[in-house]
């Protein structure tokens, strides 16, 4: 961040409006409120396409801080939950037989 100069919103704006207009759709509101039972938190994507419209126009710094936070928040969402299941290295041994069930139908 010390060369303001070469440095680039990590998104074009247009993905951050695409987002933010997304995010306040009745499809995903619909959905978001199935799956999570609550309203989906779109707040963050308008503060965001802010941020880049006035890095654009200004190169400030401040929203390029607040551009950088923000993506590195949401990397650290995305990478904070586990695997559910533990990944194989190799198939198991009696993968080839028939299921158990398979067999008691026949």
């Amino acid at each position: 961040m010390a060369d303001a100069g070469g440095w680039r919103p990590p998104r074009p704006c247009e993905a951050y409006r695409a987002e933010w207009t997304l995010c306040r759709s009745a499809g995903h509101l619909l959905h978001h409120y199935y799956v999570h039972g609550e309203r989906p938190a779109c707040e963050q994507w308008r503060r965001d396409l802010a941020s880049c419209r006035e890095w654009e126009e200004r190169r400030s710094a401040e929203a390029q801080r607040s551009l950088c936070e923000s993506e590195r928040a949401r990397v650290q969402a995305t990478q904070k939950h586990a695997l559910v299941w533990t990944l194989r290295q190799s198939p198991p041994a009696d993968w080839h037989l028939p299921l158990p069930q398979e067999e008691k139908d026949q």
